[in-house]
């Protein structure tokens, strides 16, 4: 999945249903609001609540610091 990718502006959180930011770098997609991370496997984002990952406050800064 890339920047461009059109799919990027018609998926969203699974929680809050809000957009979400792309990770290229860790091939993942980010929501900022509630501090998840979803992956992208084979360029799949696999976005069901429960293959979210919730990151600490660190990681949150780090990843929205790109």
């Amino acid at each position: 999945m890339n920047p461009a990718d059109p799919l990027l502006k018609i998926l969203a959180c699974p929680l809050d249903k809000g957009p979400l930011t792309l990770l290229p770098a860790e091939d993942a997609l980010y929501n900022p609001r509630l501090h998840r991370r979803y992956p992208i496997v084979d360029g799949i984002p696999q976005l069901l609540p429960s293959s979210g990952e919730q990151v600490d406050d660190a990681e949150h800064h780090r990843l929205t610091s790109c």
